[in-house]
């Protein structure tokens, strides 16, 4: 019997969710025969929420690193303690908060004063309150002062400042996040995420983003092929460009060449790089996605066949309440032009459940929409009330335990759609890029399909980064599991940089 996958309650973008980062930098050790050096305190940074939460704490690491500092054991010895916070749920705050406090009442018990922060969207959106609320707290820094960690830690360990607060805006601050921990640590990773840009303008009624990120803030396209064009050198052969709505990128400084919007057109631009294998971004937004990045799923062929489109609801009626900007049918109409580009394009959505208002009417039509698409993966969430948003006015509010059982009962039905999908792909032979041992048997490998779905594998480390056929002999909890030997571990040939013009098979509107 194959075993039921569970959805996972972390997604793996930018609209929600929990996925800790813990990355720890320790004292280095002082070299002998040398004059007298600083030793580098000892930091600590855990990350709640997105992947542009774990990237931007990539980037504060690797700036760390590059001082001088790391790697180290755990909070509870570290000079230095950084949360780096998520504000898109309250559960997201309340976690941060209590993790503060506890981490504040341990250091008490042992005698120990180490430096404590806050990071990232809380830290934006509450700024002094922090430190009124906990006394203990020495540094609370905005979204768009990650770049100046390493230099208000100077302050406060030299005794120069003894609270500093920072949560204002800052031209240029979207170029600021583009260090690499694998770099500065002198090791080699498989895959890397790169911020495009910062700040959101769709202002959905349920959401605290543009509050907290701001305005759309793009950089250059030269400027990110170059930080790509570097990875690409120090051996990464996949990158996934970010931003809280990718399909923005650009509207201001490049407008359309021959149609094609200035975020295909970055995308054009990294995928010329020689040596790259994959490509590819997250979160975009459903009325985003025009005729320009359909096609190019087709005419780029290193851009992988995987589209992350959060569609939040399937009711008509809810998604204008939300602010969404388009219907349950476009939705519709854009994953079939999806998928008549590549038929086993992997399509993984977000879905909220409860918003105010939404009757059981409104639910079933969710409920349906899911069972239309056939999603390969949907990250649930119950709505939770953030202050400040349009929709924290709504009338009638859905109570706790309606939104619980639609929640399960929602569950229940991505969980066999999903497992449908993934059984589907037993027998079948798929392109996986491996990363590295896995995550939950160590001793075996795993890696992921173009469509963005783990298989694990019988390997070892010199398989790490390549690109191998593996035959799928089962599936698990949103997991695939591939037979090597069957195929054989060779290489597959590097996809060509071509941006030959590409024509849907079906009419797109």
């Amino acid at each position: 019997m194959v075993p039921i996958p569970i959805v996972l309650p972390q997604p793996p973008h930018l609209n929600g969710g929990f996925r800790d980062l813990k990355i720890a930098l320790a004292r280095r050790p002082s070299l002998p025969n040398l004059p007298l050096q600083r030793i580098m305190p000892s930091v600590f940074i855990k990350t709640y929420g997105c992947q542009m939460n774990e990237r931007d704490s990539e980037a504060v690491a690797a700036q760390l690193v590059a001082k001088g500092y790391s790697l180290a054991p755990n909070e509870l010895v570290a000079d230095v303690v950084l949360l780096n916070t998520c504000s898109v749920r309250d559960q997201a705050e309340q976690k941060a908060l209590g993790k503060m406090g506890n981490l504040a009442g341990i250091a008490r018990k042992q005698g120990r004063s180490p430096i404590l922060g806050f990071l990232g969207c809380m830290a934006q959106s509450r700024g002094r309150e922090l430190i009124e609320s906990l006394p203990e707290v020495d540094l609370v820094l905005g979204t768009q002062k990650f770049h100046r960690t390493a230099d208000y830690l100077d302050d406060l360990l030299a005794g120069r400042s003894r609270q500093i607060v920072d949560i204002e805006e800052e031209a240029g601050s979207q170029g600021t996040i583009r260090e690499h921990l694998a770099a500065a640590e002198g090791r080699k990773a498989v895959s890397a995420f790169v911020s495009i840009m910062q700040g959101c303008n769709q202002h959905c009624t349920f959401c605290i983003v543009p509050d907290t990120r701001g305005p759309e803030r793009s950089r250059s396209i030269a400027e990110i092929v170059t930080e790509c064009e570097e990875l690409v050198s120090q051996g990464v052969r996949e990158i996934t460009l970010l931003g809280q709505i990718v399909t923005s990128f650009g509207r201001r400084e490049y407008p359309p060449v021959d149609g094609r919007s200035g975020f295909v057109q970055l995308l054009e631009a990294v995928h010329a790089i020689p040596g790259l294998r994959r490509l590819r971004f997250t979160s975009p937004h459903p009325k985003g996605y025009g005729l320009d990045l359909v096609e190019a799923y087709g005419r780029l062929p290193k851009l992988v066949e995987h589209a992350h489109v959060p569609v939040q609801s399937g009711s008509n009626r809810i998604l204008k309440l939300m602010h969404r900007g388009y219907t349950r049918e476009r939705f519709l109409e854009l994953v079939r032009e999806l998928r008549s580009v590549h038929p086993g394009m992997g399509v993984t959505t977000d879905i909220i459940v409860g918003f105010p208002g939404e009757t059981d009417a409104d639910f079933q039509e969710t409920m349906g929409l899911c069972r239309e698409v056939e999603f390969d993966q949907a990250y649930l969430f119950k709505y939770s009330v953030r202050k400040g948003t349009v929709a924290a006015t709504m009338e009638h509010p859905v109570p706790e335990e309606v939104i619980e059982d639609r929640h399960q009962r929602l569950l229940a039905v991505i969980n066999e759609l999903a497992l449908r999908r993934y059984a589907a792909l037993i027998g079948q032979t798929q392109e996986v890029l491996v990363e590295g041992p896995s995550r939950r048997n160590p001793a075996r490998y795993e890696g992921r399909t173009r469509s963005n779905k783990i298989v694990v594998f019988d390997g070892s480390e010199r398989h790490r980064g390549e690109v191998l056929n593996l035959r799928i002999e089962r599936v698990g909890s949103f997991t695939l599991y591939g037979d090597a030997a069957i195929v054989g571990l060779d290489d597959i040939p590097a996809p060509a940089a071509t941006t030959e013009a590409w024509r849907s098979p079906m009419p797109i509107s």
